[in-house]
Order: C-alpha cells, then structure tokens, then sequence
C-alpha cells in the first residue's frame, strides 16, 4: 500500500502540473477493512503521505475511510494558477514536445505481471518507475508561458494526443526515433528483448505532452537546461487533410496497433 498511494498520489498531481497549476492540497478516501488497514499498513501509508507532502509541498487538507473488502484509494488534489493550459487549443504548425522519458513505467508493469525476466537491477529500476513516476513539477509555472495545449500521459501517448486536439480539425506527425527512453529501456529494446513501437504509448507515464509555437524553440531549450528537465520535440501538428502517422527514420509509416487506453464515456 506504501507504493501504490505513491503512485495515485503523483498521478493526481501530474493533472495539475501539465495545466501550469501548482498543486497545495490533496484529499484522501480510502476504503478497506481490518487486514487493509492494520497497524503495520497505517504506519507505512501515512510515512508515504509524509514522504510526498515534503518532496511536493503538499498539504493533507481531508478525506474519508469506508468499509470494503478491497482496499482502494481516491486521491483529488487543488492548486492554483492565474491562468491554465487548454486541450483542444493547439495551433497548425505547433511542434509537439514531451517532457522526461517514455515506456519505463510499462516495462515495470510486465516485471509486476511477471511477463518480462530482467536481472534484479533492472527490475527494481522498472517497478520504481511504475509505482513512482517522475512527475516533473518544476517545470509547473513555466510551462503555461510555452505551451499552446498540454495533457499528462496516462493512458498513452498517442492516445493522449489523439485526446488533445480531438475536437479541432488538425493532425500530428510523430517520429519514432524522437520519442525518448530511458538507457535502460534503449538497451532492452537494442538486445531485441522489445520493439520501441509496442512501448511508447502503454500510459502511465505521466509525463507532459504539450505543442508550442515553432518561435519558442530556443526558450524551450533553454528551459530545459536550466531546470534539468528532459524535454524532446517529438513531432508536429498538421491540417487535418493529412493523415495523422507515425514514422520511422526513413519516414515510412508505422502501424501502431495499441494507442493506448480510450474511455468509454
């Protein structure tokens, strides 16, 4: 339980960050019984809490407990900005960037689900990124001055862009080579273990996506070098009589066959 209220913790942030909003407080409704919540599961879920209340600044402002049988956790967290970053409101012509790297949290679920035999370094590498993914919340109050259109990668993506600009009549172009991953998953991929094109849109990331005005190109780099955060251009958003695609370094198309996760409502 210390590991997954981790995890919901920083997922219910990453809905903040990429909208330039600061998070400072969250609430916690937890249901579950007796074994669930015994004294031994408290003590390590409230050092969990602490643990992110310090490194995020966050403040523990309320919540609610229900008897179940499962245990589950609903984490909603506030903050504040004087102006937040819109889906649907890229631009044509807009580069499309994503911050830190791409896959890893999904190698960790297969490591999780016992899918994928690694070493034991690497296993823990990959289940860190599963249960704490790298947030990246310094670039919160930066970002709303770059970005045209931003989401957080949850549920994938390429699904997570289709979702960006899924009212307006635009396309996207995206580069395979472009789109980052870590040493460790370059070299899974580089020893045929995995194909690049089955990892990069599994969610979970909780990265930020974004698309920004070709002009700010040099202020993004230099943002990027300034507050150590990894940010790669990845692609462009296109008129809507071109296709959307994917493509390799030889700019033949990819047939991804798993976009990512898609609501039913």
């Amino acid at each position: 339980p210390e590991l997954v209220i981790k995890k919901i913790i920083r997922s219910s942030i990453s809905d903040l960050i990429c909208k330039g909003v600061k998070p400072k407080y969250y609430f916690v409704a937890g249901s579950g019984n007796i074994k669930s919540f015994s004294k031994l599961n408290l003590k390590k879920i409230s050092k969990s809490l602490n643990e992110e209340q310090k490194k995020y600044h966050i403040l523990l402002s309320g919540g609610d407990t229900v008897f179940s049988k499962k245990l589950s956790f609903t984490i909603t967290t506030i903050g504040f900005s004087d102006r937040i970053i819109k889906r649907n409101s890229s631009k044509i012509n807009d580069d499309i960037y994503v911050t830190g790297n791409i896959g890893d949290s999904y190698i960790g679920l297969l490591c999780l689900k016992k899918k994928i035999k690694l070493n034991s370094i690497n296993t823990k590498y990959f289940l860190n990124k599963y249960y704490k993914p790298d947030i990246q919340i310094k670039i919160t109050s930066k970002i709303k001055n770059i970005a045209n259109s931003s989401i957080d990668i949850s549920d994938g993506l390429i699904s997570d862009l289709e979702k960006m600009i899924n009212n307006q009549k635009l396309s996207y172009k995206i580069f395979l080579k472009n789109i980052p991953v870590s040493n460790k998953l370059s070299n899974l991929i580089n020893k045929d273990k995995l194909q690049k094109i089955n990892c990069i849109s599994r969610g979970d990331d909780y990265q930020i996506l974004f698309t920004a005005n070709k002009s700010k190109k040099r202020i993004i780099k230099n943002l990027s070098k300034s507050l150590r955060v990894k940010i790669t251009k990845i692609g462009s958003i296109q008129k809507n009589d071109l296709k959307s695609s994917i493509v390799d370094e030889n700019n033949a198309l990819i047939n991804l066959k798993y976009k990512g996760y898609y609501h039913k409502f």
